[in-house]
């Protein structure tokens, strides 16, 4: 099944607007508390708004189709914006360190309130939200630039556990400097789900392997006709996979059995794999001295 770009972007327009409300209310209240944790979380739920953004963009371009000059379609642009998501995850957490180090340098108790408390739990509800929403809808979509902001958004359930719980520790008489420390924690989630992100989606651009050689070369054996199969190569999204290969058959057989078998092929590996699976086949003849390679 081929992403269905017009649904992923309602569901990223609705993860916007929940992102954006969570984002605001963290910062303003962060501010008026005097917490750097709680502020650096707020900039962290920013970076899922403008990831959002981006990845609207990227869909956007996606989802146009082939032409002359790109005869393979543009849906790399969805892995672009994966990148672009990465690079913002690092300026979100730099500025989260610069204030964790003014903080260290400035100490000042944050001024924990009830509606602070409260707010944090609103936005941890809808955080929740947000991750089951987007990954539901990514799974049901075939979309991987939906599944992956979901668990981008999902590592922000965890930064606000970890505030709510370091200003209930500070209301119960924890020295302040728990706070900068926190947010420099906050800081690290933020980069390993960088790193994350622009590992998976750099191994796309670089054509990495997406489906195991193994199951490849073991669901081409069970079709009838196939005495063999090598130079498998495979790479794109888990929506878009593309796969090709040398498959060796009968010299004696007649161009239209190879076809059958072609077609043959192609079918079994978009039943395992996906629909939209692309199988590219070339097919050689059976010799003796292949049969001994086996």
């Amino acid at each position: 099944m081929e992403t269905n770009y017009k649904q992923v972007q309602k569901v990223f327009l609705i993860t916007l607007l929940a992102n954006v409300a969570v984002a605001v209310s963290k910062l303003v209240i962060g501010t008026l508390i005097n917490s750097a944790s709680m502020a650096a979380d707020g900039f962290h739920s920013f970076s899922d708004g403008s990831s959002n953004i981006v990845c609207m963009i990227g869909i956007y371009f996606a989802a146009k189709p082939r032409d002359d000059k790109h005869p393979y379609g543009h849906h790399k642009i969805e892995t672009l914006s994966g990148i672009a998501i990465g690079l913002l995850l690092v300026a979100a957490a730099a500025k989260v360190v610069i204030g964790a180090i003014d903080k260290f340098q400035h100490p000042s108790p944050p001024q924990i309130t009830s509606l602070s408390l409260v707010v944090l739990l609103i936005t941890l509800a809808v955080n929740i939200f947000v991750t089951t929403y987007e990954r539901r809808q990514g799974i049901k979509l075939n979309s991987s630039i939906l599944i992956a902001d979901a668990a981008h958004t999902k590592s922000d359930i965890f930064v606000t556990v970890g505030v709510l719980a370091t200003l209930i520790a500070l209301k119960f008489g924890l020295p302040p400097i728990l706070d900068p420390i926190v947010s420099l924690v906050v800081a690290v989630v933020i980069l390993l789900t960088a790193w994350e992100i622009l590992r998976d989606n750099a191994n796309v651009l670089l054509d990495a392997a997406s489906v195991d050689m193994d199951f490849i070369r073991a669901e081409v054996m069970r079709v009838p006709g196939v005495k063999g199969v090598h130079d498998i190569r495979s790479r794109g999204l888990s929506s878009q996979v593309e796969i090709d290969m040398h498959v060796l058959v009968d010299p004696d057989m007649s161009v239209e059995e190879g076809h059958i078998i072609q077609h043959d092929i192609e079918e079994i590996l978009q039943d395992a794999i996906d629909a939209s699976t692309k199988v590219l086949i070339h097919l050689e003849p059976y010799t003796k001295d292949q049969a001994e390679k086996q």
